[in-house]
């Protein structure tokens, strides 16, 4: 038996592999939908914390899905962190005009804190809810979102709660890019998992993070990830690390967002935290490169080669990756004309990896929303993933 025969029946075992495990995790989680509303008018206060940095544009829309919500028990904290445009000015008009918003200003950015994982922190020392919700700025939410989160939750004793966004972003390569970004970030976090207490798994989402104010503060709040530029993950880490309770579920049409607007805006968000997800380590860099370009480039090219049992292997890893493709964009209501784009996405993703890397290193450090941070800082904080933390 050849080496390319061997080379691409591993492939085909690993692509099957995966195809198993997101067809297993699609079926587990949950979706909000099969959750009524709270009826409990007495329901516990819910302290909605919206970290802002010019974000003029999407914050209005934004809150007004936040003040429509039908759950009776409720404050919402909009932290402007240091805008330069007239976010404050949009937060202030609305706090005038309805007093469940707080508002709260940043005018400069202590040392040693990212802005946003500052402003969240900010906005929890502020509440005074036993539960807080982190979500962004540009987060537009159903009336009964909060109201099914807090049932399931309360009546789930759980202590985090993340909700999955459906993403609004238009064309077919940007949704297609959008697919492949978060249906292998969920590949190696493995959200269907995070309820069991056995399982190392964990989740975090920007968009929708639910906690027990008591669980944040026992964790350490944001202080104890605050130069992580995946703030949102690192939460559900440390749930996790500290032994409470969590879920994760489908969000569906409850939580949407239009996560990035083009696709140079896509690569130019993704900048601040691809290599962070690897921990800053270039080996670790070059193995995803690597993974990517033997599960889902070689394979297309590998259909050139004659030898028919090489062919054979990897036409059905290229099946398996594209039934993977379809069932994650059906999870997140992409059309599945972006399944034509999933073709080019790879070649993408390795460009803004290898990007982020030389970005990075060039700069010594990321510039984020107008703050450089340095990256001997950043490589302080703790891997996100636990096999990357030689400590663990």
């Amino acid at each position: 038996m050849s080496l390319l025969v061997v080379l691409s029946f591993l492939i085909f075992l690993i692509s099957f592999s995966v195809m198993l495990q997101v067809f297993w995790g699609s079926m587990k989680t949950k979706n909000l939908i099969t959750t009524p509303p709270e009826t409990d008018r007495d329901g516990p206060l819910v302290s909605i914390i919206v970290p802002a940095c010019n974000e003029e544009k999407t914050l209005e829309p934004a809150l007004r899905s936040l003040l429509q919500q039908d759950y009776p028990s409720l404050e919402i904290i909009v932290i402007d962190d240091r805008s330069t445009d007239a976010t404050f000015a949009v937060i202030t008009k609305l706090g005038k005009a309805f007093p469940e918003i707080r508002v709260k200003q940043v005018k400069k950015l202590p040392s040693g804190w990212l802005g946003k994982n500052h402003a969240l922190y900010l906005g929890a020392k502020t509440a005074r809810g036993d539960i807080l919700l982190f979500t962004d700025a540009d987060i537009i939410m159903a009336p009964s979102t909060l109201s099914r989160a807090v049932n399931y939750f309360t009546h789930e004793n759980l202590d985090h709660l993340s909700l999955i966004f459906r993403n609004l972003a238009p064309g077919g390569l940007l949704n297609a890019m959008i697919v492949d970004a978060l249906g292998g970030l969920f590949l190696l976090l493995r959200p269907w998992n995070v309820r069991n207490k056995n399982s190392k798994s964990f989740i975090g989402v920007g968009a929708f993070n639910l906690i027990r104010s008591k669980a944040y503060w026992e964790l350490g709040g944001h202080a104890a990830f605050k130069m992580h530029p995946i703030d949102d993950v690192m939460l559900g880490k440390r749930v996790k690390q500290q032994g409470f309770t969590q879920d994760c579920l489908q969000g569906g049409d409850f939580v949407q967002v239009r996560w990035y607007g083009s696709i140079p805006e896509m690569v130019a968000g993704l900048m601040k935290n691809v290599f962070a997800l690897y921990s800053y380590r270039i080996d670790y860099v070059a193995a995803a490169t690597m993974g990517i370009v033997l599960l889902t480039i070689v394979p297309l090219w590998g259909l050139l080669i004659p030898q028919g049992m090489v062919r054979m292997f990897l036409g059905a890893s290229i099946l398996c990756r594209l039934a993977v493709f379809i069932s994650n964009s059906r999870g997140m209501n992409v059309p599945l004309v972006a399944v034509f784009w999933s073709l080019v996405t790879p070649y993408l993703t390795v460009y803004i990896l290898i990007r982020a890397v030389w970005t990075t290193l060039r700069k010594q450090g990321i510039d984020w929303r107008g703050t450089h941070y340095p990256l001997k800082e950043l490589k302080k904080e703790e891997p996100l993933l636990s096999w990357m933390d030689p400590t663990s």
